[in-house]
């Protein structure tokens, strides 16, 4: 495997510890919250949507789907069943059809994001996440749908 496709894998250990952050702890309204834009469940929805998009683009068989959110406990699941897919993808000897750098500008980084975007509609919704270094967190290559505790919070 090559740098570059490894480095995409660790920004996707990335998006899946920061969302777990940001997930982390929220109150079961949280996901319903209507007070800046699209509700988190439907953001949740649609960064599910970016990573099968970002999955069937690798496979070469690109495909767009605007899902309907589900319950907020399942679409959470979702979101990591749809990460994992398309990282054990990346972690496989499959041909890539597609550049890694546009695989990242695209739905990855939209993912990020929307991560961020969670994080501050936990603030507004008045359930904010802890702060953290991310710097000194334990993100590892293919972990996603399990993240340890935070390495220092403040």
């Amino acid at each position: 495997m090559n740098d570059s496709r490894e480095l995409l894998r660790h920004t996707l250990a990335t998006v899946a510890y920061r969302a777990t952050r940001a997930l982390d702890d929220a109150p079961e309204e949280f996901a319903n919250f209507a007070g800046a834009g699209r509700q988190p469940v439907q953001i949740l929805a649609h960064m599910g949507d970016l990573f099968d998009w970002a999955h069937s683009i690798a496979a070469g068989k690109e495909a767009w789907h605007n899902s309907a959110p589900l319950p907020w406990d399942l679409e959470k699941e979702r979101f990591f069943v749809t990460l994992q897919a398309f990282d054990t993808y990346l972690a496989s000897e499959h041909p890539l059809h597609a550049p890694i750098d546009r695989l990242f500008q695209g739905p990855v980084a939209d993912a990020l994001t929307h991560v961020g975007q969670l994080a501050m509609l936990r603030r507004l919704a008045g359930a904010p996440t802890r702060g953290e270094s991310f710097y000194v967190a334990a993100i590892s290559l293919g972990r996603i749908a399990e993240q340890p505790e935070p390495v220092k919070t403040f």
